[in-house]
């Protein structure tokens, strides 16, 4: 039998003359087509017609009346038009004129406006945010009547704003409770120092049940067994919440303390109805949009409007851009905050060890 095997260095091995390639080899396999772009464009459709609905609503409920704010704030009142002489039936184009009134001829009773938003901001959010972590300790713990107590927290945040207000100015009455329990008459609901006390008491009491109800809800995942090692490890009550209980709900709590100073911010109806309109101490930069828009001054109204949109869109992103990895939920899955809660648990008893061996 002949062997018909071509050996090396033969003809079926040597190049082509014309293409310069091996013969002999075979031709590389087409390459195969995936199916991952047609895949992916059809998940991208899917995603678009889901979320369709939601941007729809965003637009209609704020891309709308905030473009119109912003047009609407461009436009002056109407007035003596001095061309003709007769009153104008349509709003002048004024530009950036508002603008230029705010911060110039009504630049002081914006400021006294501004600096009021910001320090009951600050003030409110600050104790709602120490007693509604307290509200949410005391819901948490296993006693008798718990849900009785967790009801009774929880009324104020139920009872609606404007109502509370009314409750709150017959309590601040000059004949009311609060002046009876301090034995001294004070005007509560005039000018001054007091009126802002009356409003920050009144928002505190009415918003501190909302951050003791997310704190609870980050409360509630949190594994017995992670505060039966550190009791084991010999870890103080102090200690255990310090390490334990606030690392694991931090993400809830900044949640919660980003919803409140955004509502903060937008403070109106409390002090309107608690203290009066157009009380220095205590007007608001929605209550002083307000003002402009009931005097049919459409156009400074809607420039407050919009510098206030853009304070209050300035504070949460630079909140979310400070915190965003606790805001978003980076760090806040149960596998995670476990571990870091390992790691605090380990770290306090290599430091107990220490003590004893020391």
């Amino acid at each position: 039998m002949v062997d018909t095997e071509t050996g090396p260095g033969t003809a079926a091995d040597q190049p082509d003359e014309t293409t310069g390639t091996r013969t002999g080899r075979r031709p590389a396999p087409p390459k195969r087509r995936r199916g991952g772009p047609r895949a992916t464009a059809g998940s991208g459709r899917m995603a678009a017609l889901l979320v369709s609905p939601t941007l729809l609503v965003l637009t209609v409920v704020v891309l709308y009346p905030t473009i119109m704010a912003l047009k609407e704030s461009l436009y002056g009142p109407k007035g003596l038009d001095p061309a003709t002489g007769f009153i104008s039936d349509t709003e002048p184009f004024v530009g950036l004129q508002n603008y230029a009134d705010i911060f110039g001829e009504a630049g002081e009773r914006f400021w006294n406006a501004f600096w009021n938003t910001t320090f009951f901001t600050v003030v409110t959010v600050t104790l709602e945010t120490v007693i509604g972590v307290a509200m949410a300790l005391i819901m948490h713990r296993a006693f008798q009547g718990r849900a009785l107590v967790r009801v009774s927290i929880l009324i104020p945040w139920a009872v609606p704003t404007a109502i509370s207000a009314l409750l709150w100015r017959w309590i601040f009455n000059s004949n009311g409770i609060a002046n009876t329990l301090i034995g001294h008459q004070v005007l509560w609901t005039t000018e001054g120092f007091h009126a802002k006390a009356a409003v920050i008491i009144a928002e505190v009491w009415k918003t501190s049940p909302f951050i003791g109800l997310l704190v609870l809800a980050g409360l509630q995942v949190i594994g017995k067994e992670v505060y039966e090692a550190a009791r084991i490890d010999g870890a103080s009550a102090p200690r255990q919440f310090w390490h334990i209980t606030l690392p694991l709900v931090k993400p809830a709590l900044l949640v919660a303390v980003l919803f409140r100073c955004l509502d903060a911010l937008r403070m109106f109806d409390l002090p309107y109805v608690l203290i009066g309109a157009q009380k220095t101490s205590v007007e608001t930069l929605s209550m002083l949009a307000q003002n402009e828009a009931s005097n049919v001054r459409f156009g400074p109204a809607a420039a407050y409007s919009v510098i206030l949109f853009l304070y209050v869109f300035l504070i949460a992103l630079g909140f979310v851009r400070l915190l965003g990895a606790d805001v978003v939920g980076d760090s806040s899955s149960p596998g995670k905050r476990m571990g870091k809660a390992g790691n605090e648990r380990r770290r306090f008893a290599g430091a107990r060890r220490a003590e004893v061996a020391s």
